[in-house]
């Protein structure tokens, strides 16, 4: 079922912009991006480019492969794809703006945050994700969400990005 399309998330993802503007609207420079690899990448990217329009200024973006931080590698496959995290900045004092698709354990979110500080020491990590889903495991929550939404534990919700998946939307799967 599909939750969400294409200009929804468009105007989500402006709308998320401009709260990171305006809460650092005076720190901009200590700014960065990190997309955790795959479709957090895409949302980092629109993320840059809203935040390009507010500030005429380039915020540096990473991407960030969790795979070896995983906890749970062996259930997700025996042989996984690891592409490699790609920043080319310092985090050392900079204020990270963690993005990603779907935040549902936080295992995902604690996997990324082990290794952005192999990267160096943030001034501060901040996390947005696309959508919340809740039944957390960890005691991790968001700082910027763009839709909330109240399911089972079992069911699942699909983010597709056009970047990605050459379509777009949020579907939710009832199991």
């Amino acid at each position: 079922m599909k939750l969400k399309g294409t200009k929804e998330i468009n105007k989500k993802i402006k709308n998320l912009a401009q709260k990171i503007y305006r809460k650092h609207k005076k720190n901009l420079g200590d700014l960065c991006l990190i997309g955790i690899k795959r479709r957090g990448i895409s949302i980092a990217q629109r993320l840059q480019q809203e935040l390009k329009k507010l500030t005429n200024q380039e915020i540096p973006l990473g991407a960030l492969d969790i795979s070896f931080y995983r906890d749970d590698l062996q259930m997700i496959s025996l042989s996984p794809i690891v592409r490699g995290s790609e920043i080319n900045f310092s985090l050392q004092d900079k204020i990270v703006i963690l993005v990603d698709d779907v935040i549902y354990t936080g295992r995902t979110v604690r996997a990324a945050l082990s290794e952005i500080l192999d990267y160096g020491r943030p001034k501060k990590v901040e996390l947005l994700v696309l959508v919340d889903r809740n039944h957390r495991e960890l005691p991790i929550q968001p700082d910027y969400v763009g839709f909330k939404f109240k399911v089972k534990k079992e069911d699942l919700i699909d983010v597709f990005l056009k970047e990605e998946d050459k379509k777009e939307g949020i579907y939710l799967q009832r199991r």
